[in-house]
């Protein structure tokens, strides 16, 4: 990564940590580490106000530069920011939400004069609006995620399995360079690479908190695909994680094992149309529910207004903020009246599930311009046949 690159994303979250009065930053987790330092290392990132960067890193051992620190433990962090004439911090953030209890106590005490705040929120708001290097990122691995699904119907098998007609994506997937990778924010949502869903397996209420769920193959990840076999008449909805750089596209498509239902064409034409509509609106400025709510809406008008999303149990979101990580702000839900903004990039997931039949819909990956929004992820949106 470009040192004018990271720069510029450090000093994003600097200009926010002005704002609450905030004079350094020790950043330890993955994902921001990415962001700030440009790779992941065992090791932390100290981000003071008026200073460069300093790295204290355990591992990888073969990392050099003149801000670059080699250390065995974080106690040595206070000794060699007073050898490099480093005042001590007033105001120090750390990671909170992302931190285990134990490691957060034993950072704050490096530091027993400063005041220790949560600096999640704040590294996460900077990460929400995208650099343009960043969204060329986005741009590239959309492009690979379309490649690999273009190839989807050449690994279909009569007789498959949801997993195993899964398996072999993932291979088309790691083909095309995914890193296999499924970043999400929290502790609570877990899953490999995303999910194949055919069949009421999609309606299965899931404990994460996805568009839709799925049974999984056992209770240990209870999400996904769970061995269905895919039948005559049932509808396959393909929603694999695109991480081939870091940064996380989303997209969904639907295939189908033979003809499908009528009603099944008409719901995912209502899809289709909630799409058409949300980026037609889609602005800087329009608030994150005004959106959800024209979704819902439209899925009412049409009669769906029980599958959308999901039947017995319905998420509550059309779409979700994408970066780093899977979930990222901003969220299209009800009464979430954050406003997009240019460089925001965002998954817009209109879903339907028909009982017996399975998943439709779509799932697209966007940039918020200042004009509008636009598509990242391209290829064919409608229902394919396989054979």
């Amino acid at each position: 990564m470009l040192q004018p690159e990271l720069k510029f994303r450090r000093d994003k979250i600097r200009s926010l940590m002005v704002s609450q009065g905030i004079d350094a930053a020790l950043i330890t987790c993955n994902a921001n580490l990415i962001y700030t330092y440009g790779c992941v290392v065992s090791g932390y990132l100290y981000l003071p106000l008026h200073s460069p960067a300093l790295l204290f890193f355990k591992r990888p051992n073969n990392i050099t530069g003149e801000h670059s620190f080699s250390i065995r433990k974080p106690e040595q962090i206070v000794d060699l920011l007073k050898e490099q004439g480093l005042p001590m911090p007033t105001k120090l953030m750390l990671e909170g939400d992302e931190l285990p209890y134990t490691e957060y106590c034993r950072l704050a005490s490096l530091f027993p004069e400063a005041e220790v705040v949560n600096g999640t929120p704040l590294i996460r708001q900077a990460r929400s609006v995208k650099t343009p290097v960043e969204i060329e990122m986005f741009r590239r691995s959309g492009i690979a995620h379309a490649k690999a699904y273009e190839q989807i119907p050449s690994v279909y098998r009569p007789g498959m399995t949801d997993i195993e007609f899964s398996i072999e994506i993932e291979r088309l997937m790691r083909l095309q360079g995914c890193l296999g990778i499924f970043r999400v924010f929290g502790r609570s949502m877990e899953i490999f690479m995303g999910s194949v869903l055919t069949g009421d397996n999609a309606g299965y209420p899931s404990p994460y908190d996805f568009a839709l769920g799925g049974q999984g193959l056992d209770p240990a990840l209870p999400g996904g695909a769970n061995k269905t076999p895919l039948k005559e008449g049932q509808s396959v909805m393909v929603d694999l994680g695109g991480n081939f750089n870091g940064y996380m596209n989303d997209m969904s498509r639907v295939f189908s094992i033979g003809k499908l239902p009528e009603e099944a064409y008409t719901a995912h034409q209502v899809c289709l149309d909630i799409q058409t509509k949300i980026a037609s609106i889609a602005k800087p400025g329009i608030a994150c529910e005004v959106l959800y709510d024209i979704a819902v809406e439209i899925a009412k008008e049409a009669g769906f207004a029980d599958k959308f999303m999901g039947t017995g149990q319905q998420a509550k979101f059309i779409g979700h903020g994408i970066g780093l990580e899977i979930n990222e702000a901003p969220v299209l839900a009800p009464r979430m009246k954050q406003q997009l903004e240019p460089g925001m990039v965002f998954a817009l997931e209109p879903k339907i599930v028909i009982p017996g039949v399975g998943p439709v819909g779509i799932e697209n990956s966007w940039v918020v311009t200042n004009e509008g929004i636009e598509k990242l992820t391209n290829c064919n949106e409608e229902i394919i046949e396989l054979s």
